[in-house]
Formats: C-alpha cells, sequence, structure tokens
C-alpha cells in the first residue's frame, strides 16, 4: 500500500479531535490533514450524547469553580455557543433550558446567597430564586409526595431565558468533521474503523500503525483518544510519571418530564467528582435524567466489552506509589464514602433504592418507582494520578513534548472547552511546522 503523508494526523475523532480538525481547515494555511477514529463513526464515546452531561459550562451554576476560573470559563464556553449560531445549529443540537443551583439547608442557602454577590457582576442574568420564586419555575424541588412544601430552606441561583445551556456534542462532532472537510478540500481526511495501535518517529516522521493496515505518516501528531491517550504516550515513553484511573459516570432517567431545566446541587469541596444534577434529556424527549455517578472501573472504555481491559493495567502502572495514592484516597472519609455509596447505584436491586435517596434532594416527591437506570449512557473521565508527586492531578489532562506530537488525554471543563483547547495545540502545531495561524480570523468567529 503506497505511504499516504500528512502535515498533521489528528487521532480520535471525538470532539477534542474534531474541534481541532475544523480549527486547522478554518484558521491556518496547512493543507493536508487526516483525522483517525477506531469505531465506525465520529464521536462513538464520551462525546457522544449519552455518554456525557449534555451541558455547556460556563461557570455560572458550577459551585466548585472559584471567580477567577469561573470568568475564564465564561470565555471559553461562548466558543461552542458562536459556533452553533454562525452555521445554525441552535434549536438542532444546541438549546436553551433555563438552568439554575439549588441549595438545600442552612449552610447551603448561606453559601449560595455569598456566592451570588461575588458572582452577580461577572454573570449579570444571574437571579437569586426563594421557595415562591421556586413554585413558579421548577415547582417539583419545593413539593413533596404529599403535596406540601419541603422542610428544610431552600434556594437556587440561576437564569429561566436567554442563556444557551445544552448541547448534543456528538452532533456537534459530525459538524465538525463536514464543515472542516468543506473548508479544507479534498486535503482533508477522515478514516473511519481505524485504530492507531503505535506511532513511531523516524528521523522527522511520524509513522502510525492502523488495525486497518492503513500506511499513513505525519510531520506532526496529535493523540485526542482520551484515556489512551496515555496509553498510546507511555507506548512511545511518554508520561511514564502518569497513570489514569478511569471513573465512570451513570445515569438514571425518570419516566416524564419533572424538570424545566438544568437543576445543580452545591459541590462538596472535599469531592473530586461532579455533584448530582437533574435536567431533561434532548435525545430522550425531555424525560428528566439524575447524574452522574462515579463508579471507577478497570477498562478505559464503557460499553465496548473488555478490549480495554489490560490496556487499563497497562496505563495503571501500579507501584508503591500508586499504592501509597490509593491508601490516601481511601483515609479520606467523605471520597471512600462516596465511592461506596456509588457502588451501590450499579447494583441491581439495590441500586434504584439507594440512588433516589441522593436524588430527593432535587425533587423530594421522587419515587423508586418513578426511575430506572439508563443502559447504554454514561461515559469514563480518566482521572489522572502523579507518581511524582503522589496526587490525583485535576483539572486537564496533557502531555506537551518539543517532538512533534501532543497526548491529549482529559479536558476542563468538558467538551466545552474543545475550541480553546484546539486553539493551543494549533499555535503549537503552526510554530512547529512554519505554518500560520490566523488568530485574527479566530477571534473574529469566536472572541469579538
Amino acid at each position: 500500500m503506497q505511504q499516504k503523508h500528512f502535515d498533521v494526523v489528528i487521532v480520535g475523532a471525538g470532539i477534542t479531535g474534531t474541534a481541532l480538525f475544523y480549527e486547522l481547515a478554518a484558521f491556518s494555511d496547512i493543507k493536508k490533514v487526516a483525522i483517525l477514529e477506531k469505531y465506525e463513526g465520529v464521536a462513538t464515546l464520551n462525546s457522544n450524547g449519552k455518554g456525557n452531561s449534555q451541558t455547556i459550562h460556563f461557570g455560572d451554576i458550577e459551585t466548585n469553580y472559584t471567580l477567577q476560573k469561573a470568568q475564564k470559563v465564561s470565555k471559553i464556553a461562548n466558543m461552542p455557543v458562536k459556533y452553533a449560531l454562525k452555521y445554525g445549529y441552535n434549536e438542532k443540537f444546541m438549546f436553551s433550558h433555563q438552568k439554575m443551583t439549588l441549595g438545600v439547608g442552612e449552610d447551603e442557602v448561606c453559601k449560595l446567597k455569598d456566592r451570588y454577590e461575588i458572582f452577580k457582576q461577572t454573570y449579570p442574568y444571574l437571579e437569586l430564586y426563594g421557595k415562591d420564586e421556586l413554585k413558579q419555575i421548577e415547582p417539583n424541588v419545593v413539593f413533596d409526595e404529599r403535596g406540601n412544601e419541603r422542610k428544610e430552606d431552600i434556594i437556587a441561583i440561576g437564569t429561566t431565558k436567554g442563556q444557551y445551556t445544552t448541547m448534543d456534542f456528538g452532533a456537534m462532532s459530525d459538524s465538525l468533521v463536514k464543515n472542516a472537510k468543506d473548508l479544507g478540500g479534498d486535503g482533508f481526511e477522515l478514516y473511519l474503523n481505524c485504530n492507531v495501535q503505535e506511532i513511531k518517529k523516524i528521523g522527522d516522521t511520524f509513522y502510525l500503525k492502523t488495525s486497518d493496515n492503513q500506511s499513513i505518516s505525519a510531520s506532526y501528531v496529535v493523540v485526542d483518544a482520551g484515556a489512551h491517550s496515555l496509553y498510546l504516550a507511555h507506548k512511545m515513553g511518554y508520561g511514564l510519571e502518569l497513570s489514569t484511573l478511569p471513573v465512570a459516570g451513570s445515569f438514571y432517567f425518570t419516566k416524564k418530564r419533572l424538570l424545566n431545566g438544568k437543576v445543580y446541587m452545591v459541590q462538596n469541596d472535599k469531592l473530586p467528582f461532579a455533584a448530582l444534577h437533574g435536567d431533561p434529556d434532548i435525545l430522550m424527549d425531555g424525560c428528566t435524567r439524575f447524574g452522574p455517578t462515579a463508579l471507577m472501573i478497570p477498562k478505559l472504555e464503557r460499553y465496548r466489552g473488555l478490549s480495554s481491559f489490560f490496556d487499563f493495567f497497562s496505563t495503571l502502572r501500579l507501584d508503591t506509589s500508586m499504592f501509597k495514592i490509593l491508601k490516601d484516597l481511601l483515609s479520606q472519609d467523605d471520597i471512600r464514602n462516596y465511592m461506596l455509596r456509588n457502588f451501590l447505584f450499579e447494583i441491581p436491586l439495590l441500586n434504584k433504592k439507594e440512588f433516589v435517596k441522593d436524588a430527593k434532594k432535587i425533587i423530594p416527591s421522587l419515587k423508586e418507582s418513578d426511575i430506572y437506570y439508563a443502559h447504554g449512557f454514561g461515559g469514563v473521565r480518566p482521572q489522572v494520578i502523579n507518581h511524582n508527586t503522589c496526587k490525583l492531578e485535576l483539572g486537564e489532562g496533557k502531555i506537551k513534548t518539543d517532538d512533534g506530537i501532543i497526548f491529549n488525554m482529559t479536558p476542563s471543563p468538558g467538551a466545552t472547552s474543545c475550541f480553546e483547547n484546539a486553539r493551543c495545540d494549533l499555535v503549537g502545531i503552526c510554530d512547529f511546522l512554519g505554518k500560520t495561524f490566523d488568530e485574527e480570523k479566530f477571534k473574529a468567529e469566536f472572541i469579538d
């Protein structure tokens, strides 16, 4: 087979990889780019609408964000919104719902009141809702199964109109590939069912071994393969001080629509996991979806059999420092109890009974018979562990090199940051290859 050489090869056609594919076509003079996807379609794993919370994270209702982080995130979050509006995707795979963070009990109410005063200048559309307002906006968060007002003091901060909140990032990934190919022409190619098994650098050229025996080489490689990014990095000798703990998130559905918009809970500062939330699922006719749970699993991918089981142990790099890290994590009461409780959410017969106890904090009238386990929904987020520091590294997981290759493991805050992450990679690619990044055009599309 004839060798096919590209300026840039992207490994993985999830939202991160497809955003870079689009930006290379739209904002650079690079002419030959390939994106290689191991499965039969674009965004079949974590970027799929079933694999994540479908949330555009602006930092306004995420209580684990400081003001500084929220201000940074709000600028980044506008990028996918601007993209969708440019191409007319609003109300196709981007939607506007109301959204809020709900505080339950005296401590959370005080925390949200303080947060509102700090954040309202950055987010002037935020409003403070008491019980009376919530009866009109989200009545099911107020009343119990007998129709009585819940006894706890509650308050919420949020907005009811004018903000895009929800995105099917799988559909967005498909659109990015289509638009990139339209902009870039024949030089921009998508390869499906093309699993990259190994990457070798000989001289200045990278050679990629694939499952379908394609003969592909590149001057620059970006690995956007989620948890498998570290697997491929280790094979090349990069990031050997890092491991990943794959954390799977599951969801539960209600049999009818119980919430009008996104309702997030106040984050526990001692936990490195997202707080429970409920919202209308755009793939399930607006039925309410609760989650995510958090369960460590011995696989890099979910719902794909045991194919990534051995890859997991390869990236785990089990040694004394790893045991120390796990011991330290499990010695913290909040984390240990949280992990054990989330394990119960996966056990048939017990799972619904236990999960509804937590979900009742959002909807006090909720009963076990109202919910069911969302089979086939939920993705895997690789939690990166640093053996040198013996710590869990929260936020973005990335390995930069000066050798013409980048490995992206975990975007932060999730798919929302896809265009900003792609921009950072694009700048490095253009510098390395001596190509041009049209920053003014980028700003005109995403920032101005």
